[in-house]
């Protein structure tokens, strides 16, 4: 069974689809990170980013690995290029600024598509992203779609980055994330969209804990009518 779970950044996708994987023994792909990876791979090698050309090549030529483990209860996923551990790196704010310019171009895309849809075959897995139901895995039995409020998004991304010794503003996180919104939700290759039989969730007022509860029953009641 493959679980598409979809929406835009700091919706609350990550923190839900591992705890989603993990309560059913399934495999997580965080496709995002694949995006993140070749981003941080271009800025290292000072790629400029309106040369899609450079990008698609950059994008079929990357080794992204991922391990997992459990530490204290939680999932926890680390991702590597060419086997150096990025986890970090990627989740940086100048990351965020410019994933979305690589994530548009139709080569970079079609490349990590090709690798998710490998990476998933013939397995159980929760696959989280921003065009997994609508493209990626359009025939994937459950669809989800988490969204929440940008000023709440804002202040979960900064909470985050804060506890990572990152000092930020919600205000301009606020800005940052409504403009990659746009960007994603209007670009021409597999744009951030719900998919037309996805369940959708509103985040801003839940716990994580009732999420995940809530995307378990629907989980649930798909085995049922199967």
């Amino acid at each position: 069974m493959i679980i598409a779970i979809d929406g835009p950044a700091a919706s609350g996708k990550s923190t839900v689809s591992k705890e989603i994987a993990k309560r059913l023994g399934y495999e997580y792909l965080d496709t995002g990170a694949m995006y993140r990876t070749v981003t941080w791979q271009a800025i290292q090698n000072k790629v400029d980013f309106s040369n899609e050309a450079a990008l698609s090549v950059l994008a079929r030529n990357v080794r992204i690995s991922f391990k997992e483990n459990c530490e204290d209860g939680k999932l926890k996923v680390r991702t590597y290029l060419d086997g150096i551990n990025v986890t970090e790196e990627i989740r940086l704010p100048k990351v965020s600024n410019y994933v979305s310019l690589v994530a548009k171009v139709p080569g970079v895309r079609k490349a990590l598509v090709e690798t998710q849809r490998k990476l998933a075959v013939g397995k159980d897995v929760v696959v989280e992203g921003r065009d997994i139901g609508t493209c990626v895995f359009s025939d994937a039995k459950v669809k989800i779609f988490l969204n929440a409020s940008g000023k709440e998004r804002a202040r979960r991304r900064c909470l985050e980055l804060k506890n990572k010794g990152h000092e930020v503003s919600i205000s301009s996180l606020e800005r940052e994330i409504i403009s990659r919104d746009t960007k994603d939700s209007t670009r021409k290759n597999s744009p951030l969209l719900k998919a037309s039989d996805a369940h959708v969730i509103d985040t801003t007022q839940k716990s994580i804990e009732e999420v995940v509860e809530e995307i378990l029953k629907i989980i649930e009641d798909k085995k049922i009518d199967e």
